[in-house]
């Protein structure tokens, strides 16, 4: 059983940073990208960040330039560095993991982290 657990949340000043950490755990052979999604209140959930085992990183307009996403292949961790920090950046961060392959041959299309809240305060 893959589990996804998120780190780092909280409660910043506006132009403040944070840095969210997820760590996937399991017996994982290979995992072909993990990225941070957030969701606000009352709106959907959106990508903010992702990068796949090869380094290549993708970001929401919105955030380019103040996110920072790293990952860890042999730690199967994922990490978003966020600085300048704004308060439509307030939302619950969820870490997904996309194709996971399991050593024992299981595959899944993705799995998702329980989420943890990071609020901007103005």
């Amino acid at each position: 059983q893959v589990q996804l657990v998120e780190s780092g949340g909280g409660l910043v000043q506006a132009g403040g940073s944070l840095r969210l950490s997820c760590a996937a755990s399991g017996s994982i052979f290979s995992i072909n990208a993990m990225g941070w999604y957030r969701q606000a209140p009352g709106k959907q959930r959106e990508l903010v960040a992702v990068i796949t085992s090869g380094g290549s990183t993708n970001y929401a307009d919105s955030v380019k330039g103040r996110f920072t996403i790293s990952r860890d292949n042999a730690k199967n961790t994922v990490h978003l560095q966020m600085n300048s920090l704004k308060p439509e950046d307030t939302a619950v961060y969820c870490c997904n993991a996309d194709q996971v392959l399991e050593y024992s041959g299981r595959y899944y299309p993705d799995y998702w982290g329980q989420g943890t809240q990071v609020t901007v305060s103005s």
